[in-house]
C-alpha cells in the first residue's frame, strides 16, 4: 500500500513540491483580509505586508473538516496517510488533524512535530527518507517519534519590536533592548517557544547562535538540515555563513537555505536567521 505524507504550511515546504506530499495551507489574517498561506499569499507578500501594518496578522489553525477531505482523498486511492503538524503547543493543527482521523484508525497516522517551520519540514523530509526505503506507516510513525526530540531550531532575532508588538516583552524592555543593540536567541523547547540567550549586536548574537549549536552537540549532516531566514533578503543569513564557517565546512557542500513564513515571522519580525537540523550529540 502507498504512503501518502500530509502536513501543514508552517512546514514552509513549497506546494507541488513532491506528487506524495500533500501541504495544507494555513489561513493568514491581516485585519479583514484572509489569505491562504503559500497559496494566494507568497513569503515576499507577507513580509511586505507584516513591515507595512501597524497590526499583527493572526494564523488560524487547519479545521478537522479540510483534513478530513484529504483523508478521504488519498484512502479512496488506496494510501496509507502520514500526517506531520506544527507542535500542538503553538496551534490548535494538530488536534484538528486527530479529530479528522478518528474514522480512519490503522488508515491515518498523526504526528505532532512538537516544532515549527525548518524544523518542522526536517521531519516532514525524514518521513519521506524513510518511506523511499520501504518502510511501512507503522515503522516510519515510530522513528518519527523517536527522532523528532533531536530536532533543534535556534534563531537569532534582529529585533525585539515584533515580540513587543505581540505582547511577549514589555515597551521599555524593547526600547532598551534596541538602544543597546540587543540581539535575543529563541529556540523551540519541548514545542514551545523559549528565549535561549542575549547578546549586544550582530557579531556576538552569531557568535552565541554557534555557541548553541555546539551545546547541542552539533549538527548531524546525515539528516535534513536547513538555513532560514525572516524578512525579503538572505543578506544577514549569507554573512552568519560566512562568520561560522567552520560549522559547516568539510560537512556540506553546499547550505540549503530558504525563507521562514509567518508562523513564526509573525512574532520575530524581519531580520532574522536560523537553524534547522537534528542534533549530532542524542
Amino acid at each position: 500500500m502507498s504512503i501518502r505524507i500530509i502536513t501543514d504550511s508552517a512546514s514552509d515546504i513549497p506546494q507541488g513540491l513532491r506528487e506524495d506530499l500533500t501541504v495544507l495551507p494555513m489561513h493568514v489574517y491581516f485585519g479583514q483580509e484572509e489569505f491562504l498561506d503559500g497559496v494566494n499569499l507568497s513569503h515576499k507578500q507577507f513580509y511586505e505586508r507584516l513591515i507595512e501594518e501597524e497590526e499583527l496578522p493572526k494564523t488560524s489553525q487547519i479545521s478537522p473538516f479540510e483534513f478530513e477531505h484529504v483523508y478521504e482523498e488519498a484512502v479512496a486511492a488506496g494510501e496509507q496517510v502520514i500526517v506531520i503538524t506544527i507542535s500542538s503547543k503553538l496551534s490548535g493543527t494538530y488536534q484538528s488533524a486527530c479529530i479528522a482521523a478518528a474514522d480512519y484508525e490503522g488508515r491515518v497516522y498523526v504526528v505532532d512535530s512538537l516544532n515549527a517551520t525548518l524544523g518542522e519540514r526536517c521531519l516532514v523530509d525524514y518521513a519521506l527518507r524513510l518511506k523511499e526505503q520501504g518502510k511501512t506507516a507503522e515503522q516510519i510513525v515510530a522513528e518519527l517519534e523517536r527522532g523528532k526530540t533531536r530536532i533543534r531550531l535556534l534563531a537569532l532575532l534582529d529585533t525585539l519590536e515584533y515580540l513587543k508588538k505581540g505582547g511577549r516583552i514589555s515597551k521599555s524592555v524593547a526600547m532598551v533592548g534596541g538602544m543597546l543593540s540587543i540581539k535575543p536567541v529563541i529556540a523551540v523547547v519541548d514545542g514551545e517557544v523559549a528565549m535561549v540567550g542575549k547578546a549586544r549586536g550582530s557579531r556576538n548574537g552569531s557568535n552565541l547562535l554557534v555557541q548553541e549549536i555546539e551545546k547541542a552537540g552539533g549538527v548531524d549532516f546525515s539528516m535534513p538540515y536547513y538555513l532560514g531566514y525572516t524578512g525579503l533578503d538572505d543578506h544577514l543569513l549569507r554573512k552568519y555563513i560566512e562568520d561560522s564557517r567552520a560549522l559547516w565546512e568539510g560537512h556540506a557542500e553546499q547550505l540549503e537555505s530558504t525563507s521562514v513564513g509567518g508562523t513564526i515571522g509573525t512574532h520575530v519580525g524581519p531580520g532574522a536567521i536560523a537553524v534547522f537540523f537534528f542534533a549530532a550529540g542524542e
